[in-house]
């Protein structure tokens, strides 16, 4: 057995005939972070930044990378932290779990089969028809310049995360989030949706009255919220504060029942919407609007890391739609 010691609190550990990098405390890790923050040696993400180097170091030991193969291949795009593809399919492979993946491409059609141990073979293609309707074929950069390349990296990452997501552990692929267009910033977010508000048709009072009884039952329900509805109403036309006032009335409630209810919410305190619930609602959301409108419930999950996990999968379900 190879004792490993330490001779000071900040020195790194050395480990069999070499040494290992890797902090074991939170102290080593904040000084290693600086100093690779420092190096000519990392990406651009990471210089000059010790706190990406960071995470990117706590991302890297989840996945089984020591911190400088995880500063390799792992970027920052968008925002996101995601792996890139050569990582990808290397994680996957030496995972006890893969028994093989295999890619291949005709010069239209990029393959992969991946296949688990003890569950049928994946099989994902990606073709330039599947490009073009993504707004991907021509476009200027790797797509106009390596079609092929692009092509493949597609399929892996749908492959890939779709038959081992344990072993990426939701991770994104670089190369995939890419092509995903960034949030744009549209100035002053009370004045845009004044102006927004502006455009939009007012609703009638025939209009509103036939369908307040259905927004009233949603959230009699606790399908949804007065804010919620009032927020998705607001997308498609103007209210006057009289209708918001009669959304957010108060709804009554029904008599208690004669036998005691014990496994219910505190009274005026409404039910924390369930994570599994709404997540049900996204997978089984088949439009868009379908989708948003089961997204605008996410601000009402207790859970902060359960809002997490579903803005992560709403994301992936958007995607999904608008490549249908």
């Amino acid at each position: 057995m190879t004792a490993i010691t330490t001779t000071e609190n900040n020195a790194l550990a050395p480990r069999g005939m070499g040494f290992d990098l890797s902090p074991q405390t939170f102290e080593q890790a904040m000084k290693f972070s600086h100093m690779l923050a420092e190096s000519d040696l990392v990406p651009k993400d990471f210089k000059g930044k010790p706190g990406n180097c960071l995470i990117a170091m706590q991302w890297g030991s989840e996945l089984g990378l020591k911190p400088l193969q995880a500063l390799s291949n792992i970027a920052v795009v968008n925002g996101r932290a995601a792996l890139w593809g050569d990582a990808v399919i290397a994680l996957v492979r030496s995972s006890p779990l893969c028994e093989y993946v295999q890619e291949s491409d005709d010069g239209h059609t990029a393959t992969c089969r991946a296949k688990r141990r003890g569950e049928p073979e994946q099989v994902v293609t990606f073709s330039m028809d599947d490009a073009k309707q993504a707004g991907l074929a021509g476009k200027q950069g790797p797509w106009s310049q390596y079609p092929k390349r692009m092509r493949q990296m597609r399929a892996r990452a749908f492959a890939l995360r779709d038959v081992f997501p344990d072993v990426l552990r939701g991770m994104p692929v670089a190369e995939e989030v890419q092509d995903t267009p960034s949030e744009i910033h549209m100035g002053d977010a009370v004045r845009v949706e004044a102006q927004a508000q502006e455009q939009q048709p007012a609703y009638t009072p025939e209009q509103f009255a036939q369908l307040l009884p259905t927004w009233r039952a949603a959230i009699a329900d606790r399908k949804a919220t007065p804010d919620s509805v009032i927020k998705k109403i607001k997308t498609k036309g103007t209210i006057t504060p009289e209708q918001e006032a009669a959304i957010r009335a108060p709804i009554e409630q029904p008599a208690p029942q004669a036998d005691p209810v014990t496994d219910v919410q505190p009274k005026g305190e409404p039910e924390p919407m369930a994570e599994k619930t709404l997540g049900d609602r996204m997978h089984n959301a088949t439009t868009l609007d379908a989708l948003y409108e089961a997204a605008d419930l996410i601000g009402e999950v207790a859970d902060p890391e359960a809002r997490a996990r579903l803005a992560q999968y709403f994301e992936e379900r958007k995607f999904a739609l608008e490549a249908e």
